[in-house]
């Protein structure tokens, strides 16, 4: 009844079901994977967003070299800001808005320097390009406290003087003539004394795992659905030839001679009674090709 599927037309269309299943298993694991990064992410942010803080000599180490586990850890510092070498990085958007973020090294009393990202600022209406105001720190001695991120990678769009295209803290340190850590920069936190004004802070990630497990789903289901299509396909196929075999055999069973090399198409009208019998169509069909087969040269 099946032995269609060994076709190579049925077996191409198996082939085709087959490598769609394998593209939505490629998609399904890459979304679970996606999902993955942000648990993952998730679970950085509950364990060190609100700990307490380290002091610098502990988290030298993770200024130079952070680990994924180490991401939002917060640092207490004290020092002073180089308040002169302050760089505004562009195409930051918060909230829809688009804007800068502000970056300013941090002189560590007794140590290294660190990049400190004091905030965002919107776009300005005076001078395009540049936010209208970039609110200074506190000079002297200031107590702050950051959250440690990796610094960005580059990016092909460049930047004007005094700007950066994202935080890729080499290219700030090129821009410093003193030596700078390379590993993190801070978040700022809090700050004291503090400005009169200073930038927004960076809002707290959202512990929102998104769409990510609902896609998987989907993706997957899709795969198995293009089996389902194909089983169904051939089902259908199969009641097809079992419909004209029966056909055929009634025609020879009136004894009308069936000429099996000419092709037919699959009939797709109702062949049989409620009782099981053929219909008064389905004997006339059979008869009439009988005779057109009759009627052939060479017949």
């Amino acid at each position: 009844m099946y032995r269609f599927l060994a076709s190579t037309r049925w077996l191409g269309w198996l082939l085709i079901a087959c490598v769609f299943a394998a593209g939505c298993v490629f998609l399904g694991r890459w979304q679970m994977d996606r999902l993955a990064g942000v648990k993952e992410e998730i679970r950085h942010v509950q364990v060190n967003y609100d700990a307490a803080p380290l002091t610098y000599a502990q988290a030298a180490p993770l200024l130079d070299h952070l680990p994924e586990d180490g991401k939002w850890t917060q640092v207490a510092l004290t020092g002073k800001y180089a308040i002169d070498d302050t760089v505004i990085v562009r195409n930051r958007p918060r909230s829809g808005n688009p804007g800068y973020e502000v970056l300013v090294p941090f002189h560590v009393k007794d140590g290294g320097t660190v990049i400190v990202n004091r905030g965002w600022l919107p776009i300005g209406n005076e001078h395009a390009g540049n936010p209208d105001v970039v609110p200074a720190p506190q000079s002297g001695t200031v107590q702050i406290v950051v959250r440690l991120k990796s610094g960005e990678p580059k990016v092909s769009r460049g930047a004007p003087a005094g700007q950066l295209a994202s935080i890729e803290l080499p290219a700030m340190a090129q821009l410093l003539d003193y030596p700078i850590h390379l590993g993190a920069y801070g978040l700022m936190a809090t700050e004291s004394p503090a400005a009169a004004t200073a930038p927004d802070q960076i809002e707290k990630p959202e512990a929102d795992e998104g769409s990510h497990l609902s896609y998987a789903f989907q993706w997957f289901t899709f795969g198995l659905l293009a089996f389902f299509g194909l089983g169904y396909a051939a089902k259908q196929q199969a009641r097809l030839n079992r419909e004209d075999k029966e056909v055929e055999e009634a025609a020879v069973a009136s004894g009308i001679e069936v000429d099996h090399s000419a092709y037919r198409a699959p009939r797709q009208r109702k062949t049989r009674r409620r009782d099981g019998s053929l219909t008064d169509e389905a004997l006339e069909d059979a008869y009439l090709d009988a005779v057109e087969d009759k009627g052939r040269p060479g017949s």
